[in-house]
């Protein structure tokens, strides 16, 4: 009976001393603390108190009656996405595109990481490395103008080119805006000019980072450059890749709104290979004005997202506890 009253005495004096050391430590780093409040509140604001309209996705929403007093409904707008064909179509082109987009922004932004850092003249370095970082900062707006410079079919380069060289002529022009077949690639390849040079920052402040004795050890070795680049550098940038590449999938069950709609816009010639989740949902909300219902197709982005980042995080801590999240 003593010994348990003695465990949980100290039990309570470990409590007080994790709290005091909290409280004192919130003392002596106070400006610490007020610097990261601000960032804290933004998420509190804007990415947790948000979290209550989730209550519009089970509801008959009405403006008029707000939140709170609209009629519950249940799972009935789920039902009517469900029951559609078109959720299998969004859903597969989304979970499509963003595979390719991360992956193939991955490879490359390791690619341009690798080339920079191999660059020896600081100067050369540096403007190639604001080159390929620049379109990342070009909205896409302006991006889907240039688009539609290169691939129109009365105007376009594209088209303006074949014909100079005599591959196509006059009136077998490419219609690319009524071929389907054709934007999957065209999508990739945008993403990768706009965002893998950005993308290849944090690779090349990795790489910065690396231990230099090693790259020199192996050259005193015999090593050539592309053997220190696979035997060093690529292994020691894994555990970067994991994490962003898992940061990544969290948002996979959502697509480029901006990007696909800039370039696409409402084209229904173009839906079975552009049409994603966040382009049906926006057209729905514009042309049906169901709230209820953009807000489940939401929660269902959402909810499937989240599963997804837990058994991604689950496999990379499994086969390597470096480079998981939690």
């Amino acid at each position: 009976m003593s010994v348990a009253l003695s465990d949980n005495k100290a039990d309570r004096v470990v409590m007080k001393k994790k709290k005091k050391s909290f409280l004192s430590d919130v003392k002596q780093n106070f400006y610490l603390y007020l610097l990261v409040l601000p960032g804290v509140l933004f998420f509190v604001i804007f990415s947790y108190l948000p979290m209550v309209g989730i209550i519009v996705a089970f509801q008959d929403f009405n403006v008029m009656k707000g939140l709170f007093g609209s009629e519950f409904v249940g799972l009935k707008n789920f039902e009517y996405f469900f029951s559609s064909k078109d959720w299998l179509v969004v859903t597969w082109n989304t979970v499509y595109l963003n595979l390719l987009f991360l992956f193939t922004g991955l490879f490359f932004a390791i690619l341009i990481a690798i080339v920079l850092s191999e660059i020896r003249s600081k100067h050369y370095k540096k403007v190639t490395q604001s080159v390929v970082i620049l379109p990342h900062f070009i909205s896409w707006t302006l991006v889907s103008m240039f688009v539609f410079a290169l691939l129109s079919t009365d105007v376009g380069f594209i088209n303006a080119i074949l014909k100079t060289f005599g591959f196509i002529q006059e009136g077998e022009e490419i219609n690319f805006y009524s071929n389907p077949n054709l934007w999957v690639a065209i999508l990739v390849v945008l993403k990768i000019w706009k965002d893998a040079g950005f993308g290849s920052v944090i690779y090349l402040a990795a790489i910065a980072g690396m231990d230099q004795s090693m790259y020199e050890a192996a050259k005193i070795d015999g090593a050539s450059r592309l053997q220190c680049i696979t035997k060093i550098t690529l292994p020691q940038l894994r555990s970067t890749a994991v994490l962003l590449t898992l940061f990544g999938i969290g948002g996979i069950f959502h697509g480029d709104l901006g990007m696909i709609y800039a370039i696409v816009g409402d084209n229904p010639s173009l839906y079975e290979a552009t049409d994603v989740i966040d382009t049906y949902v926006f057209r729905m909300l514009r042309q049906m004005n169901e709230m209820s219902m953009t807000a489940a197709i939401g929660f269902y982005q959402s909810l499937v997202g989240l599963v997804i980042v837990f058994v991604a995080n689950y496999l990379a801590r499994k086969y390597d506890s470096d480079s998981a999240i939690f």
